[in-house]
């Protein structure tokens, strides 16, 4: 039941999960409930150290009921490393924790994610976690998860809206995907007051990775043989809404109008790559075995989108993906702020291609657009290639990826050396 003021509505209709809460305090909402929807009494917490130390968490902390607190988890390690998931997934087991919140984003999300599968699988070791990733040869039939969350979203990072929850095995270096319906949050609760605070660079960025789901979504596979309206909606909704969102908060932090947009944009966004028909091609792929060689989540995007389009451009052998291509250079050039800062880097409507506008688009939020800005040298690009060959989003790509030398032809792309 909603409080009055409080915006409740389905993300993902007719998915039946996860709700959004959008209106009323974060520490409000999450209090009525946790006690009213959830009826928790055995809550775990898992907060990024930065809130950890800020007034908000001593605000949720207060708004919640403090008996019914039974363990506190500060942090998850940036790209969900293994043993932070066994060690959560321990902590929910023994406590018999029948509520997880979390305050903040990116690994904190998908940590509670894969924490949570674990649990209801008994996944305490390496070799338990191993069993149950998507690129697992196990077929024991897979428990669902148990232990509903509540994700209190800092970011734009959207991990909060989909079943799925990656996490790094150290002993490889490879970032798996781990996939179950049960799999993701009941309950997110946006307050954008909340993300003030959030360093410019984690939100823009974030807010990056929000958009390459749209650009990859409308570039996709999925739209090889004809159109699907209803789900290019949806991304060009998020596209229109992130696209300006962004520039308004770089310029005006404090723009909370603005920042209720973006969080919007991504959950259209989330719409488009939630369809079924719109798989990601090599930004994702790149960019999920990017991470655990220490580029930040959404950093991936701004640093591997452009020379993901420009590579399948010039390697395209039909025209549907110069076509896709035009129709996402039309939704940036159709906003006056966004065109503006486009034409500030010397772009042209006429003759930009798709790679150039999302470059220059990155540039004009300050944030790194090649391997090198983000400490990625020549020396990492055969281990980085024959990683991402692993991942679920390269053979979706929507020119053929055959062989890491195709990967690694996009990486000197994107090197900017």
């Amino acid at each position: 039941m909603p409080l009055p003021g409080e915006s409740y509505f389905p993300a993902l209709p007719p998915s039946p999960k996860p709700y959004i809460s959008l209106g009323l305090p974060f520490s409000v909402t999450c209090a009525h409930h946790a006690a009213h929807t959830f009826s928790a009494s055995r809550i775990y917490l898992i907060v990024s150290p930065s809130i950890a130390k800020t007034p908000a968490f001593t605000t949720l902390l207060t708004a919640l009921d403090n008996d019914k607190i039974l363990g506190i988890r500060y942090g998850i390690r940036q790209h969900v490393p293994w043993p932070d998931v066994i060690e959560v997934a321990a902590d929910l087991d023994r406590l018999s924790a029948d509520l997880i919140v979390t305050l903040g984003a990116g690994s904190i999300t998908d940590g509670a994610k894969v924490a949570s599968y674990a649990a209801a699988n008994k996944a305490f070791s390496l070799d338990a976690l191993d069993k149950l990733h998507i690129r697992s040869v196990d077929e024991t039939e897979k428990k669902a998860v148990a232990i509903p969350t509540i994700n209190i979203p800092t970011s734009l990072s959207g991990g909060e809206y989909n079943g799925s929850g990656g996490a790094t095995d150290l002993r490889s270096g490879i970032k798996y995907s781990f996939k179950h319906p049960s799999i993701g949050a009941q309950l997110v609760i946006l307050d954008p007051a909340l993300t003030v605070s959030t360093p410019e660079r984690v939100w823009l960025s974030s807010g990056m990775r929000a958009v390459d789901h749209c650009v990859e979504g409308l570039t996709s596979v999925g739209f090889r043989d004809g159109g699907n309206e209803e789900v290019e909606g949806f991304c060009v909704g998020g596209l229109r809404l992130l696209l300006p969102g962004l520039l308004k908060t770089k310029a005006h932090p404090e723009d909370l109008e603005a920042r209720r947009r973006e969080m919007l944009g991504v959950v259209e966004a989330l719409k488009g790559l939630t369809s079924g028909v719109l798989p990601m091609g090599a930004s994702h792929g790149i960019g999920h075995q990017l991470g655990p060689l220490g580029v930040g989540h959404g950093e991936t995007s701004c640093v591997m989108l452009a020379s993901v389009l420009r590579w399948n451009l010039r390697n395209a052998t039909g025209g549907w993906v110069e076509e896709r291509q035009r129709r996402v250079s039309e939704v940036f050039w159709e906003d006056a702020t966004v065109a503006e800062a486009l034409e500030e880097r010397g772009l042209s409507r006429k003759t930009a291609s798709a790679g150039d506008v999302v470059e220059a688009y990155v540039a004009a939020l300050g944030l790194p657009t090649s391997l090198k800005e983000v400490g990625i040298g020549k020396d990492k690009l055969e281990g980085l290639a024959r990683n991402s060959m692993t991942d679920r989003c390269i053979p979706t790509n929507p020119v053929a990826i055959e062989n890491e030398g195709k990967v690694l032809e996009i990486l000197e792309l994107a090197l900017g050396e």
